[in-house]
């Protein structure tokens, strides 16, 4: 009940409604300055809760304890939306760390969790990705601050064994080109991240440079496993080398190297509102949350 739920709504609830719920979502980005949807003591009444969709700064320390008590059932989906107008409003300091994260997963070995993040600057991320966390999908959706290549490499290297979904949204708007997240660096993140992220089935990008050599080397690299490669048409650029070959026509070329890599028909998305992901990130944050759990 988006905008419909207030911070009163869920002690309203009796017992008997509290014990037997397993999914609850409570987003909520327009309610100002330190409330929140659900307290600790709330959360401790939902003992049959398999799925959890939140704001991450209501996410506490203290809501991940009560979740790896031994009197919950096991949690099998948490999803996580972080907003810089949140961040602002509220605070990371009360967020679970390491050790927190690594109770919730022991007291539920099959927990998955999904995060979408907006605007959220490198600094925070940093503060906000912990290794234990059992990361499989993560969106990030940019109007002002664009994700770094570092921050790229680190979800490289600490979800390689759960990150099925990565998507990469920019939409600022800046006449000196998009960003490049393999600048000054001897391998391309995105490709490192396919090379890593063995598991990975959905990649999509907009807004960042693919270089088309890199594309390729991601296609050849996850193959069929990867079933969707969504990247916009304006997102790629070819090195001078490609354009220079009057041989080869390198728009073909890239098509059919990367259709060949993946083992299916490719080709750039040419119409940014065909996008799967881009009209309403707000909206796409709900549907994907709603496919993340519907099967536990």
């Amino acid at each position: 009940m988006l905008e419909i739920v207030t911070p009163t709504s869920l002690s309203s609830l009796s017992n008997s409604i509290a014990n037997t719920m397993e999914h609850l979502s409570l987003l909520d980005n327009n309610i100002p300055g330190h409330s929140t949807l659900i307290t600790t003591v709330e959360l401790e009444r939902f003992v049959n809760l398999r799925s959890l969709a939140l704001d991450f700064c209501d996410f506490t320390a203290e809501m991940a304890r009560v979740l790896s008590d031994s009197n919950h059932v096991p949690l099998q989906r948490l999803s996580l939306l972080v907003h810089n107008v949140s961040v602002m409003h509220k605070s990371l300091d009360n967020m679970p760390n390491d050790e927190h994260w690594k109770a919730l997963s022991r007291r539920s070995p099959s927990l998955r969790v999904y995060i979408m993040a907006f605007d959220i600057k490198s600094e925070d991320m940093l503060k906000i990705l912990k290794p234990s966390i059992p990361l499989e999908r993560i969106h990030f959706d940019s109007y002002i601050t664009c994700v770094s290549g570092a921050i790229v490499d680190l979800i490289s290297r600490q979800y390689d064994k759960f990150l099925t979904h990565f998507i990469l949204m920019n939409d600022v708007i800046d006449t000196s080109g998009f960003p490049d997240l393999s600048d000054n660096r001897n391998e391309d993140p995105l490709v490192l991240l396919a090379w890593r992220c063995t598991k990975l089935s959905l990649l999509a990008i907009h807004g960042y440079t693919v270089w088309a050599h890199n594309l390729i080397a991601i296609a050849r690299l996850r193959g069929s496993n990867l079933k969707v490669l969504e990247v916009t048409e304006e997102s790629i650029d070819f090195d001078q080398g490609e354009l220079a070959d009057q041989d080869v026509d390198p728009v073909h070329n890239l098509i059919e190297q990367v259709s060949l890599g993946l083992g299916q028909p490719w080709h750039a998305v040419m119409d940014i509102e065909s996008l799967s992901v881009f009209t309403e990130p707000n909206r796409h944050f709900y549907r994907e949350m709603q496919s993340f759990s519907e099967d536990i």
